[in-house]
């Protein structure tokens, strides 16, 4: 992990930040310096990314669909995947973390996918099993494939699968979210520009390097766009694509 996320809390000195960052570097890391908040920067905005994944396999789209729509736009892992990688245990963890800190937007429901794998002790790759099942190959690395049963465990019929939510949507869905989850941290001056907002996600998540991080790709959009979009989604969705002040005042400047 080439991102070493700084917390500056209410007593840090500017001497300790400094020494901080000097040490990262020296360590061939590359430092952010964040403000307090759950989850600081990335977690923060990936659980906001997360929540609109949970939102689509409630509706019943199939996550493995979700994956291949996330990785044909560029991301290295798609959402259920990348849960499967950092480990459901923790995943759930986190939600609860985020879940007390914004119960508006990323509220911790019994009937999230996350919770349900949890629950039934799928912890994903640590133990084999998550949303995908996992098997080691010929060089012992581990190689997922979908086993029905999980389909059960998340209450889903796999005959029934959702098919009116467009790709174009789950794109959207996931993206609008990550891209104001980010604008409000900008607006919270948790991070204090766009550019480091845009080399944490880069160097801490494997944002697609070619669209230049979630700021430079809202760019590329346009905040009329992306306020239009987002106000549309809040009304059958909800606060997490609420369109706030302070991100209208955000995206009026990418």
């Amino acid at each position: 992990m080439p991102l070493v996320e700084i917390i500056r809390g209410a007593k840090t000195s500017p001497e300790t930040i400094a020494t901080a960052v000097t040490y990262a570097v020296a360590m061939g890391k590359t430092p952010i310096v964040v403000n307090d908040c759950p989850g600081f920067l990335v977690n923060r905005v990936l659980f906001a990314y997360f929540t609109a994944f949970n939102q689509l396999v409630k509706e019943g789209v199939d996550f493995v669909r979700i994956d291949r729509v996330m990785e044909k736009w560029g991301w290295p892992m798609g959402p259920a995947y990348l849960l499967d990688v950092v480990g459901i245990d923790t995943g759930n963890h986190a939600s609860a973390v985020m879940a007390k800190g914004f119960p508006d937007r990323m509220p911790l429901k019994d009937n999230d996918s996350v919770a349900q794998l949890y629950q039934a002790q799928r912890f994903g790759q640590k133990n084999g099993k998550g949303f995908y099942a996992y098997s080691v190959d010929a060089k012992g690395k581990p190689k997922k494939e979908v086993n029905p049963e999980v389909y059960s465990v998340l209450k889903i019929n796999p005959q029934a699968f959702n098919a009116k939510v467009t790709d174009q949507e789950i794109m959207e869905r996931l993206m609008l979210a990550f891209i104001f989850e980010s604008a409000r941290c900008l607006d919270e001056k948790i991070v204090d520009s766009k550019d480091e907002l845009d080399l944490a996600m880069l160097m801490g998540l494997g944002f697609p390097p070619f669209r230049g991080g979630p700021m430079r790709f809202a760019e590329t959009l346009g905040a009329e766009m992306l306020i239009q979009k987002g106000s549309d989604y809040f009304k059958t969705l909800g606060k997490l694509y609420e369109v706030t002040p302070g991100i209208k005042e955000v995206l009026s400047h990418v």
